[in-house]
């Protein structure tokens, strides 16, 4: 029986993930901004035969003037070119690498994004992949003509729907519905093209897809909801799910708690692959490491922190930045369990306002330290249950994926952990997920 493999993606998205990214003399200011940034950064990730690069993209900028001043130095998250119209150059430039973005179901028609998920998995060979998300953001959402978001039941309902369309346009054609027969002229079977006819709550789509012959069947379908709404949506629909989570501990009862939903719509345990953030700082002494950590966390400017803390704990402008938490605390309904973690962080460890904001810098679980320091952790995390490998959130880009790469990587196959060439060609091969079966075959 062949040993357990981690499954690794990497996030590429605009400067990485740190705070303080943007101001780093190895990152490139305009990078997001240029195709050839995220050419290196992709090219890098499949050097290291990493499974899929990964944009947590938004629709709008998802950021207030909280306090005022922090929005012109915030960086991150700001300008970025559009990834459903970035992604097909990326994949002109890899083979293997599999290409996963965000796409909203909040302000989407399920009829467009099937067209476009299935014309990149043409144009990739098979390495498309879609993260669903449900939009959370008012700035987003008076992109769309809407003063505030929809109710968080209203949009996981939505969600589910748009999800069940998508799969079900995806299915529109079975394996040899295109005859291309010159001479008989007959360009299709009939018999095997299936209109879709749905009728439900929020959408009315006749169908069928005018894509055909997707390579994986259906692209990969990624989930990112902690929540009850999205730990059901993604047992029932996802094949990766991207987590957050600050403790093995978390990681391991969410974990669990998932898995265990999958037996009810006929799942098995390997159908999905669950992959929480994992943010390493990498260096050849632990010294070097922390020092490369020290110099980001100088680079953090006291608004952009307070900025963060602003949705969870409100507006702390006010208080000494080296004094303690303010006892009055705002839960955000916006990123629930994000802000749950962060409560409950600030009320056990009682940190300052700024060791707060400089913890809450990075995206995931930030380990810093040692190639072996960094794969001692991610190894723990694996064995223990806790997940199906990780989707690495640079802190620098393109510098701290190259480290991961260079350093990390290796480490990871010496244990035996990580793969040294790519199994199959297409996404849902590598990930190991079963081939899709269409539902008129």
């Amino acid at each position: 029986m062949a040993a357990r493999m981690m499954r690794l993606g990497m996030s590429i998205r605009g400067y990485g993930y740190h705070p303080g990214a943007w101001r780093h003399p190895d990152v490139p200011a305009d990078g997001p901004l240029r195709v050839e940034h995220y050419v290196r950064n992709t090219q890098v990730a499949e050097r290291g035969k990493m499974d899929m690069i990964f944009f947590a993209d938004g629709a709008g900028i998802r950021h207030g003037d909280n306090p005022r001043g922090a929005m012109a130095r915030i960086g991150n998250d700001v300008v970025e070119m559009e990834p459903m119209t970035l992604l097909p150059a990326l994949a002109m430039v890899t083979q293997y690498i599999g290409l996963v973005t965000t796409a909203s179901t909040t302000y989407n028609e399920p009829f467009n994004i099937a067209r476009k998920f299935a014309t990149l998995d043409q144009i990739s060979k098979g390495r498309a992949g879609w993260n669903v998300v449900a939009s959370w953001s008012k700035w987003e959402a008076q992109n769309f003509g809407l003063e505030d978001v929809l109710d968080y039941d209203t949009r996981y309902a939505r969600a589910g729907e748009f999800v069940s369309v998508v799969k079900g346009l995806w299915d529109s054609w079975e394996d040899g519905a295109l005859l291309l027969d010159k001479v008989s002229g007959l360009y299709l079977d009939e018999t095997k093209m299936h209109p879709l006819n749905h009728e439900g709550r929020f959408f009315k789509v006749r169908g069928p897809l005018n894509v055909a012959g997707i390579p994986q069947g259906h692209p990969v379908i990624v989930q990112a909801g902690a929540s009850e709404q999205g730990r059901e949506l993604a047992a029932e629909t996802a094949d990766v799910i991207y987590c957050i989570h600050d403790s093995v501990g978390r990681a391991r009862d969410y974990y669990d708690d998932v898995k265990g939903r999958l037996a009810k719509y006929g799942r098995s345990h390997d159908d999905l692959k669950i992959m929480p953030a994992f943010c390493p700082v990498v260096a050849p002494t632990r010294d070097a490491a922390r020092a490369k950590f020290d110099q980001l966390q100088a680079l953090v400017d006291p608004l952009v922190g307070l900025g963060r803390l602003y949705g969870t704990f409100g507006d702390l402008s006010e208080y000494p930045l080296d004094g303690p938490m303010p006892d009055q605390v705002m839960e955000s309904m916006e990123l629930r369990s994000v802000s749950m973690q962060a409560v409950e962080r600030a009320r056990s460890d009682k940190p300052t306002i700024r060791e707060m904001y400089l913890r809450s810098g990075i995206t995931g679980n930030a380990r810093i330290g040692t190639a072996s320091d960094i794969a001692d952790v991610m190894q723990d995390w694996f064995e223990r249950g806790a997940c199906d490998g990780f989707n690495i959130t640079p802190a620098t880009l393109p510098c701290g994926g190259e480290d991961f790469v260079e350093m990390v990587v290796p480490e990871l196959r010496r244990r035996g952990l990580f793969r040294w060439e790519y199994e199959g060609k297409t996404l849902r091969e590598n990930l190991g997920l079963r081939p899709v079966i269409n539902r008129y075959s």
